[in-house]
């Protein structure tokens, strides 16, 4: 016991805490999901999540001290964005064929989440800066708060708005499939990876590879579209 406990005080007093953390909370979410038969509600993104945010309330530990351990995966983002190409490579056959609707898809889908996100937040009686905040939850944070600070929103919030579509998106996206009886892997991919960026597509390469790669590509096209998309969006709705 003094073993463990010494192990502990270790782990807690240095970077390696973070990085450990995170590890054990997603393969126990995965362990969970699979358990659970595949069940949305139990995405290992947004499970771990919930996991991660329970202990640092529980123990008081300070989000920057965690993050000084988990920045370490953090930095693995960028390599494993680009390692999507790989999956999408061996769909290229099919892409070619549905370039052009994917294309309009992704920026329908773009502005109507956008002018959704406006409208909706604007009745409910949200702020300005709130509503403007909203605007690009739809997009992979980093997009989405260059475009929140752009167009006089708060990043900050913006962040979190987009952890919260990400993780609606992803439990929310199965069931609506199966609800309105959409079987094809390429249409589910699109639509994960403009609704639900990151999140979604991580959701869509554990339900197969051919899935995950158009969520993929749908992720990165709603990136670069959406910059310059969503502020044209605002100017239709704040002449």
């Amino acid at each position: 016991m003094n073993d463990y406990s010494a192990i502990w005080v270790y782990l807690a007093a240095s970077p390696l805490f973070g990085l450990t953390l995170t590890l054990t909370c997603y393969l126990l979410a995965l362990q969970i999901y699979r358990k659970g038969r595949g069940n949305p509600l139990l995405t290992p993104v947004a499970t771990s999540i919930v996991m991660i945010i329970a202990v640092l309330s529980v123990m008081d530990i300070p989000y920057d001290s965690y993050f000084s351990g988990a920045q370490f995966i953090h930095f693995l983002l960028g390599p494993a964005t680009v390692a999507l190409a790989i999956p999408l490579f061996y769909q290229l056959s099919k892409l070619k064929k549905i370039w052009l609707p994917m294309t309009v898809a992704v920026i329908c889908g773009i502005t109507v989440s956008g002018f959704s996100a406006y409208f909706i937040a604007r009745a409910l009686g949200a702020s300005t800066e709130t509503i403007l905040s909203m605007i690009p939850k739809s997009v992979t944070a980093p997009v989405a708060m260059g475009i929140s600070e752009q167009i006089n929103g708060l990043p900050t919030l913006t962040a979190v708005f987009v952890v919260i579509t990400g993780v609606l998106g992803a439990i929310m996206g199965v069931w609506l499939f199966k609800l309105f009886k959409i079987n094809d892997d390429n249409i589910k991919g699109v639509a994960m990876g403009v609704t639900a960026h990151g999140l979604g597509t991580a959701t869509s390469l554990q339900i197969n590879q051919q899935m995950g790669a158009f969520a993929g590509l749908a992720m990165a096209l709603s990136a670069s579209v959406s910059a310059f998309v969503l502020p044209f969006v605002l100017s239709l709705i704040n002449p």
